[in-house]
């Protein structure tokens, strides 16, 4: 969903190419996985020995979160292919009621949303209950009472933690990205009405992860591993 208007290789990859052909993303295909060199967590890193005794392992369950335009499609396939982790496409679990509405620029209600989002939340469950050592997955979660219904997930076990990954960006600058898809049911009108719901996380939502999508791809995805990464190395 991240829009940018020259391609960026990045330092040591192979370059990114064919950014703006998906009609879901107009970043098209999946960037090139990028090797974190030196932060060398993965997820069947997460049994550790610690004083000669293994550590529990962790599951962790990734959740890109923000308005539309803002990149969460781009920054959760990166992770999902860099960590090895299935991946869960939000958008993709909305009723066909929640995408007529949007489609026809009609903003969706709380009511709209609470299954919606227990779906995801038990999905993602049923993903760790598969054998799956986490998951990535997107969903706007624009409200606080939104990301809480996602944070009831670690209650049902105590080897699941949660992360939200907050990515943010001037208004203006999700209008142009969203402006330049082609075929996505999310129209640029779709932003000002998410902006006016909108409420940022705050300090003590201490299990966010925030990030700042104003600059170039390769430095959004490498902040997004970076600490995800970092995070993963925590919990061991």
């Amino acid at each position: 969903m991240l829009t940018y208007n020259s391609l960026v290789p990045i330092v040591g990859e192979i370059p990114i190419v064919n950014l703006m052909s998906s009609t879901m993303d107009p970043l098209g295909p999946n960037p090139q996985p990028i090797d974190a060199k030196n932060t060398p967590v993965t997820s069947n890193n997460t049994i550790a020995s610690v004083g000669g005794q293994h550590a529990p392992r962790v599951h962790h369950i990734w959740l890109v979160t923000g308005p539309a335009g803002c990149g969460k499609t781009t920054v959760a396939r990166h992770l999902s292919e860099s960590l090895n982790l299935p991946y869960l496409e939000g958008d993709a679990y909305h009723p066909k009621a929640n995408i007529d509405k949007m489609a026809n620029g009609i903003p969706l209600t709380d009511a709209d949303r609470w299954d919606w989002l227990t779906l995801l939340r038990e999905e993602s469950l049923r993903q760790l209950a598969s054998g799956a050592e986490g998951v990535v997955l997107t969903c706007s979660a624009l409200k606080r009472k939104y990301r809480d219904v996602i944070r009831v997930a670690p209650y049902f076990t105590h080897d699941v933690q949660l992360h939200f990954i907050y990515l943010h960006g001037p208004e203006a600058l999700l209008l142009e990205r969203v402006g330049l898809r082609q075929g996505h049911y999310m129209g640029a009108n779709m932003v000002r009405s998410q902006f006016e719901i909108l409420e940022p996380p705050t300090a003590e939502e201490t299990d966010v992860i925030s990030i700042d999508v104003s600059g170039t791809i390769s430095e959004v995805l490498r902040a997004a591993l970076s600490q995800t990464t970092n995070k993963m190395r925590e919990a061991v």
